[in-house]
């Protein structure tokens, strides 16, 4: 199985938006000060973990400065370290590394006078901005003077395209004829992305073609070929540009299989593009991920966490589709604590259930397999 592997080949395939004409394999340091390996921290949590487009060099975060980025994250060292700020990160490289991306993903996308600090400098040492906030830099005055001073871009991920090319709902979702999987969970911030990609690799591994389509902007920076950053447009157009996503890939992988990533929760109070996302692509299966020792909304303390099956009978009541199993967060449990939750969860919603970072990736894609037996008949029918 392929894990998620920091520092991997990079891609050679076209990517649409925003990051479209970038160069792959660039290399970056990822600011995430104060928020590294913390659920506001999940755009530089997800680099670490996989990153197509960039050779991640470097995380600042001067809470854990001098540690491995993986050991800190998952407990596995990966080689991409923890630094205390940009003049030492610099320094590490023995150069200026091409691109400063700001790592973190805080609910109302804004910067801080200090975090803008940070990405000012950046411009100022010679390096490229990837923003993916809703803020955008290159609106703002200062940053605009300052990136061109220095001859360097600005890229603001999650603007949107112009509404003329966005799309409507049309219906030709209806001409996709592989199975779409949607990977949607309890709360923001909870691990969709990271489960989407790592089935997408598990089911690539066992020869079946999976094709992920991305709904934020972590999966572009990453470098998903096919996505939006949805939470960034008028919600007219969501759905319909979840469906073009969706058909594009269909219509150029000719896939087995696509993923596609989750966003917020469908009972989620402020974050309903999961609503979008089951309207637009059409999933015959749903896989729910869900954080057992999370008590209340991640960026919403306020609000309670609902149950995992409450979750389950919302998704089934609200779209044509079927729950095929449960991924778990393990954040707040160790070893056995781990299991017992899966345990736990299988038994009451008699659906499977895995930690795709923790147990085998087996589990996860035999949750596939046994739901979707179509994708083994055409494995077998293919000889792959």
């Amino acid at each position: 199985m392929s894990p998620l592997v920091p520092g991997s080949t990079p891609s050679t395939a076209p990517v649409v938006g925003p990051l479209a004409a970038l160069p792959v394999g660039s290399t970056a340091v990822v600011y995430c000060e104060g928020q590294f390996a913390e659920q506001d921290g999940k755009t530089a949590n997800g680099l670490v973990r996989h990153s197509e487009r960039y050779e991640i060099l470097a995380v600042l975060d001067s809470r854990h400065a001098g540690a491995d980025s993986g050991t800190v994250l998952d407990g596995l060292p990966n080689g991409i370290p923890v630094l205390s700020d940009l003049a030492t990160a610099i320094q590490h490289a023995g150069r200026v590394p091409d691109y400063l991306i700001c790592g973190v993903a805080p609910a109302d996308g804004l910067l801080s006078a200090e975090q803008r600090v940070v990405l000012l400098d950046g411009i100022a040492r010679g390096m490229h901005i990837i923003n993916g906030l809703h803020e955008f830099l290159n609106d703002d005055v200062e940053f605009v003077a300052a990136s061109l001073l220095a001859r360097v871009t600005i890229t603001d991920v999650r603007r949107p395209k112009e509404k003329k090319d966005l799309h409507l709902f049309s219906g030709r979702i209806d001409g996709v004829t592989c199975p779409r999987i949607a990977v949607l969970g309890t709360d923001g911030a909870i691990g969709k992305r990271t489960t989407a990609t790592l089935l997408v690799q598990a089911l690539t591994a066992r020869g079946i073609r999976a094709v992920m389509v991305g709904t934020g902007q972590t999966t572009l920076i990453q470098g998903g070929k096919y996505g939006v950053a949805l939470d960034a447009l008028v919600p007219q157009f969501c759905s319909g540009e979840v469906e073009h996503q969706v058909v594009t890939a269909f219509e150029e992988e000719d896939p087995d299989v696509i993923v596609v990533e989750g966003q917020g929760a469908l009972s989620h109070p402020a974050y309903l593009t999961s609503a979008h996302i089951l309207r637009g692509s059409r999933p015959e299966a749903v896989i729910v991920q869900h954080a057992p020792r999370r008590t209340v909304l991640g960026d919403f303390p306020m609000v309670a966490m609902p149950t995992v099956a409450s979750e389950v009978a919302l998704i089934e009541a609200f779209a044509d589709t079927k729950v095929i199993g449960i991924t778990v967060n393990h954040e707040g449990m160790h070893g056995e604590e781990i299991a017992d939750a899966v345990d736990e969860i299988e038994i009451e919603l008699g659906l499977p259930a895995t930690d795709p970072l923790t147990q085998p990736l087996d589990r996860l894609v035999d949750m596939v397999l046994g739901a979707l037996p179509v994708l083994d008949a055409s494995l077998a029918s293919s000889g792959r």
